[in-house]
């Protein structure tokens, strides 16, 4: 796990689940840039009250930074190609704003 600070575009808008216990939390894709252009989309998922009521107030394509623990991990797609995949989950999310 890596403690990392992401910086992107919600990628539709986030959605509230709840487990098995009656736990709620918030899931969310972000779509984040490397210095390269490279995208990157990282799978969200926040338990802190705060964090979870950020994450609700955005919009699909709303720009914003999300601190958290991060796990990089590799899927394979539906031709046999190895893909990148981040899981974070979210302990800080800031909103970024226009005229802010």
């Amino acid at each position: 796990m890596i403690e990392a600070l992401i910086a992107g575009h919600l990628m539709g808008d986030a959605s509230r689940r709840m487990d098995k216990t009656g736990r709620e939390f918030i899931v969310a894709r972000v779509l984040a840039r490397s210095k390269g252009d490279e995208e990157f989309i990282v799978n969200v998922i926040a338990f802190d009250d705060a964090a979870c009521a950020a994450l609700l107030t955005l919009a699909d394509g709303d720009a914003l930074s999300l601190t958290g623990a991060l796990s990089p991990k590799v899927w394979t797609d539906k031709q046999g190609n190895a893909r990148p995949s981040l899981d974070l989950v979210a302990a800080r999310v800031l909103a970024l704003t226009a005229g802010v």
